[in-house]
This record gives structure tokens, C-alpha cells and sequence, in this order.
């Protein structure tokens, strides 16, 4: 049901929900509270359309590592029935003209305000509205706060000595502009994670020379990326009940069933063949988790699964030294990347890789780019690969202020923290789509049940007359704790990645996923509910008046 709701319900506000972010989150916000609950929703994104970080990130060679039957929502069986796709892993144009024809279908952008970006927040406890303050100098209120700013849309660029001398363009993968031709050019490119290596493999057929500075070598198992027909296609939809139950009762959420096989109970030999077998089918997640259940735990299946990956590299790079600094000397335990031959690529003669942690980048030159050797790689143009601020980046470019005028950048000074991945103590009514402390997952199952339970909360407090919701501090910290418990019974914290921040100068490497699996995820949002939100303060602004 599509409704143009203009009547706000809250006395004394501009609207009933505010919701900022046009992606995957806020689109399925604003249908859930708009559509489904009758509220009056404003929404906002910075950019011109819908999309999210799909509108931004349309960076040659950009892919979905999430298999194209799950990369979508499951709330709406016509929806399901209706989509389609060509390859195994779907691209940056059609999620966009997915998230277009979902628009389209339930009539969304006549909610939103585009080309607008929010710049700050308040909640006034005296009235319990939130108070947004746009870049245009408008303001809006409304009773609750809903942000799908995304995990991964706050670029990350580094500063380096000189680069506004540069004559040459500068791009970054995370605003790539439209028209951009780089055929025929010297172009380098900083960066290898999953971003940077789609780029590579993207550019390297293109380009005159395409210069490579790697930071960290990578890890990188093949993406398996075939062509689906209309037969594959119907399978899947046919199973779709099947399907979506098993994905948001599992781990990762990837639409395969992860393995309950210990490596460490396996023969070296064996685990080999598990091992080929993942290599030949592809995909990131699946060599991760679909081999064994303590590749992410036991450092000796760590180990196993990082040796296999390193003598795949020495065979396929026929320089004995590009292997080398091609080849990892950190354990396997960064998000788990997957590409189209991606150590092939360094065999094309127009490649070179520049090991920038061995002799790093001193500065940029009018030409190019001087390392600290003396080495200058002159370039026409260099593409920043370099990833997000991821989760709480958005956060704290924005003053949001809670109760107090306590700031979200105080709270998390020491690293994110928040409940559930939504919400935060002393921010009442404000809910976070994939938020600090969230699943570690494929993400639309994910925010599709916080949406889910978001809406169904707010369909309580209305149902009920409440004012405002928070959670407590101690269930908020008991959360964190949960959080970082769960992240140190596996690996993940003993490398360097960004999903703990550590690509970002300076800041605290913290936790920032929930990593027991969608499915427990699930079961803690439910208790939530069972329990009559007892983690929850409700009415607090009114309780504090009567005394």
C-alpha cells in the first residue's frame, strides 16, 4: 500500500519521523513508517537521487561480493518475483536501478528532499522532538530520528605532502564522478581492498600503465562471477521461503549454509581438497566460512587456509618478486575479499605494483608520485582506493546532540558504541540503521530486520502514548561488552582492518560488529521485545518532571 501521509500525528512537530539517507536503510524506513504505520516521514539524502552508497560508488569495475539472489529485500514476495539479473554477483548499475524500481513501486521519493545534507541534530528534551538543521540553513522537527548514513559511505582520503601541486586528476572511488574516460592514461592507484582490486582488474585493460600502491597485500580468492539464466533465476525464486528462512537464521547472512566442519578435526590433505573445491566455486565469504567453521578461530585452519591462498599467488604471478609483495604476511582475518583473477592481473606489462609499506609515498610531485626512495611514477591521473571512516564516520561528521547536549562524538571518543547497532543511551527516539555494533553480515537481511524492529517499536510507543524510548546505560554496556566478548574468540582483532578502524591515522582501533551471526542477532531482538523492553527507559523527559 502506498500512502502520501501529510498529517502529522506528534502535536507540535513538523513531521512524525525524520529520516536521513536514501539507501537500502532509509528506503525501507520510510516505506515501514510511512506506507505500513500512516506516519508523516520527511527524508533527506545528500544526493540527487536514490541509492545510497550505490549512487556514490560508481567506480569502474564496481560489483556487489554478495550473490545477486540475496543482494536484495525479502519483505515483498511480488518484488522477489519480479527481479532479475545477469551475472552470479550483481553490478554497481543494477542495484541502482534496483533501488530505483523500488522507489518507483512504493512512490518513496515523494518523501525526500535531495541534494541536502543534514549537518546537525538536538534533541529538546523540553518538548521531546528532534531538531534538524540542514546545509541549506532549514530546519525540521519531528518525535523520532531515523539514520541510514551507511557503513561505508564516510571517504576516506589521506593527506599527503604536495598533492595540491599536482597537475594531474585526482579521484576517489567513493564520489566517482560521471564521464570519467582514463583510457590511454598513466593513471595510479592507492589502495588494495576490496574497492581498489575491482578497480585494478577494471583499469588494467584500459589504461596506458596502470601503477599500483600497495599498502598491504591482500588476501584474495576468486569471485566465481558466471553468467545466470532465466532457468538458474526461476530456481531461486521458486525456493525463495527456503531461501530468505535459512539466510536470517545463519551466520553471514551470504545465502549459503555455513559449514559445521571443524578444520582442525580434518587432515591437512583434506582440508586441502576444501579448500580447491572453494577456490573453483569463488566467493570471499564461502572460502571463509562454507570450508570450515574455525577458519575465522583456529589459528592453525588460519594458517592452513592463508598457505593455500599464498601458493595460489606463487603459481599464477610468474615474477618471483611481484609474488612476493604480492603475498601476505598478516593471518587471514580482514573481510574476506574475492575478485576475478586479481594476482593475474600483475602479469600484464602495462601493471606495476609500488610496495608502499616498504618504501612508502613521500609526497606528490607537478608529475606524479616521489617515494621516500627517490623513485618518482609520473601520472596523468590517481584514483584514492582508500576506503571509509566505516560505521561511525558519518556520525561524528554530524553534531548530533542528545540529552544535555551531550554530543554522539563525546560518547564515542574511546570508539562506537551503541545497543543493538540502533540505538544510544541518552539519545532517546533516535534509531541507527546499521549503526555501531551491528551484525557482521551481507547487509540487506540486516537492515531489513532493524527496519523491521525499529518499526515495529515505534508502532508500540504510538500504540501506546510513550513519549520517548532509550535504552540504559548498563543494557548498553552490557551490549559492548557482548560485542567485544565475541570478537575476541575469533581473529578478526589481530589484523589490521578497517572493520575495527584501523585504516584511519589516529583512531582507536575499537570494535564495531556484532559477530555471533544474523540469526542470534535476530533472537536478541526478539528477546527484546518478549521481555517488554525492559533494557529500554521509556518517558524519561516525563518522569523527570513530575519529581
Amino acid at each position: 500500500m502506498i500512502r502520501n501521509v501529510t498529517a502529522t500525528k506528534t502535536p507540535g512537530a513538523d513531521f512524525d519521523a525524520i529520516v536521513i539517507g536514501g539507501g537500502f536503510g532509509g528506503l525501507y524506513a520510510v516505506h515501514k513508517l510511512r506506507n505500513d504505520q500512516g506516519l508523516h516521514v520527511k527524508a533527506y539524502d545528500n544526493a540527487s537521487d536514490v541509492g545510497g552508497t550505490w549512487y556514490w560508488n560508481r567506480y569502474p569495475g564496481a560489483l556487489s561480493d554478495t550473490e545477486s539472489f540475496c543482494y536484495r529485500f525479502s519483505f515483498d514476495k511480488e518484488l522477489l518475483d519480479q527481479g532479475s539479473w545477469q551475472t552470479r554477483y550483481l553490478t554497481q548499475p543494477e542495484i541502482l536501478e534496483y533501488l530505483n524500481n523500488v522507489a518507483d513501486r512504493f512512490d518513496l521519493r515523494s518523501s525526500y528532499q535531495f541534494n541536502t545534507k543534514i549537518v546537525s541534530t538536538r534533541f529538546d528534551e523540553a518538548t521531546g522532538l528532534w531538531h534538524v538543521v540542514t546545509d541549506k540553513g532549514e530546519t525540521a522537527s519531528a518525535k523520532y530520528l531515523i539514520t541510514g548514513l551507511g557503513l561505508l559511505s564516510a571517504i576516506n582520503k589521506p593527506t599527503f605532502c604536495g598533492i595540491d601541486d599536482y597537475a594531474g586528476d585526482i579521484y576517489h572511488t567513493g564520489a566517482w564522478p560521471e564521464g570519467v574516460d582514463l583510457s590511454g592514461k598513466r593513471v595510479g592507484i592507492i589502495g588494495t581492498g576490496s574497492t581498489g582490486i575491482q578497480v585494478i582488474i577494471a583499469l588494467a585493460p584500459q589504461v596506458k600503465h596502470l601503477t599500483v600502491f600497495q599498502r598491504s597485500a591482500q588476501y584474495v580468492v576468486p569471485i566465481g562471477n558466471w553468467p545466470e539464466d532465466t532457468e538458474t533465476i526461476d530456481t531461486y525464486k521458486a525456493n525463495y521461503d527456503e531461501i530468505w528462512k535459512q539466510i536470517k537464521s545463519s551466520n553471514v547472512a551470504f545465502g549459503f549454509v555455513e559449514s559445521t566442519v571443524a578444520g582442525i578435526d580434518v587432515p591437512e590433505a583434506e582440508r586441502e581438497c576444501v579448500f580447491e573445491e572453494a577456490w573453483q566455486r569463488g566467493g570471499g565469504f564461502r572460502f571463509m566460512f562454507e570450508t570450515f567453521n574455525d577458519v575465522a578461530i583456529s589459528d592453525e585452519v588460519n594458517t592452513s587456509a592463508a598457505n593455500f591462498i599464498k601458493r595460489k599467488i606463487a603459481k599464477i604471478v610468474k615474477d618471483p618478486e611481484i609474488a612476493r609483495k604480492l603475498t601476505p604476511g598478516d593471518i587471514y582475518a580482514k573481510r574476506p575479499l574475492c575478485a576475478t583473477d586479481y594476482y593475474g592481473v600483475y602479469n600484464r606489462k602495462n601493471v606495476s605494483l609500488a610496495d608502499v609499506k616498504d618504501d612508502p609515498i613521500a609526497e606528490f610531485t607537478t608529475r606524479g608520485i616521489r617515494l621516500a626512495s627517490g623513485i618518482e611514477h609520473e601520472l596523468d591521473a590517481v584514483i584514492f582506493a582508500t576506503g571509509f571512516d566505516a560505521v561511525d564516520g558519518n556520525y561524528t561528521k554530524i553534531d548530533i546532540r542528545g540529552r544535555g547536549g551531550v554530543t554522539i562524538r563525546d560518547k564515542w571518543a574511546d570508539g562506537p558504541l551503541g545497543y543493538l547497532g540502533m540505538m544510544e543511551a541518552d539519545f532517546p527516539n533516535m534509531f541507527m540503521i546499521l549503526g555501531p555494533n551491528g551484525p557482521f553480515t551481507n547487509l540487506p537481511p540486516s537492515l531489513e530486520s532493524q527496519v523491521e524492529w525499529i518499526s515495529d517499536t515505534i508502532a508500540t510507543m504510538e500504540a501506546d502514548g510513550r513519549s520517548t524510548i532509550e535504552p540504559t546505560q548498563e543494557a548498553e554496556d552490557a551490549w559492548v561488552e557482548t560485542c567485544r566478548t565475541i570478537a575476541n574468540m575469533t581473529l578478526f582483532p589481530k589484523a589490521e582492518s578497517w572493520i575495527f578502524g584501523a585504516n584511519i591515522p589516529g583512531k582507536k582501533n575499537a570494535v564495531m560488529f556484532y559477530l555471533g551471526g544474523l540469526g542470534n542477532y535476530r533472537s536478541e531482538l526478539q528477546s527484546v521485545r518478549n521481555s517488554g523492553y525492559e533494557s529500554m527507559i521509556f518517558d524519561r523527559q516525563t518522569a523527570t518532571t513530575a519529581l
